[in-house]
């Protein structure tokens, strides 16, 4: 007997296919165009009820980076009560969540693998 590799993508959830992904420095400019690509890809999924955002390939963790995600996270509530999900979450942004209290905004967080 041979067990082949499971379908899908790795670390992507089969029941949760929407995923943001947020990569390189992350500023206040960009958070507008975020917000927007956040919207098209929930009108493309009307029956979303949760949405990943990975920030794993995020540099310098900021406040630019929390601003971003409460707006998405808003983004998300607006657009029906969608969940926002946060993935590979670095320390450094889970602290900052915590020390501007916004964890329980974002309840979901999965922190990177060490």
């Amino acid at each position: 007997m041979s067990s082949g590799r499971p379908a899908g993508l790795p670390g992507v959830d089969a029941m949760t296919p929407n995923a943001l992904v947020l990569t390189g420095r992350i500023t206040r400019a960009d958070v507008p165009g975020l917000c927007a690509r956040l919207e098209a890809l929930l009108s493309g999924a009307p029956e979303a009820a949760v949405v990943d955002c990975d920030v794993g390939g995020v540099v310098r963790p900021d406040l630019a980076l929390v601003e971003a995600v409460a707006r998405l996270g808003l983004v998300a509530r607006r657009a029906g009560d969608v969940e926002l999900r946060l993935r590979n979450v670095p320390a450094e942004l889970r602290a900052l969540l915590g020390l501007v209290g916004l964890t329980d905004v974002v309840r979901n967080i999965r922190q990177a693998p060490e």
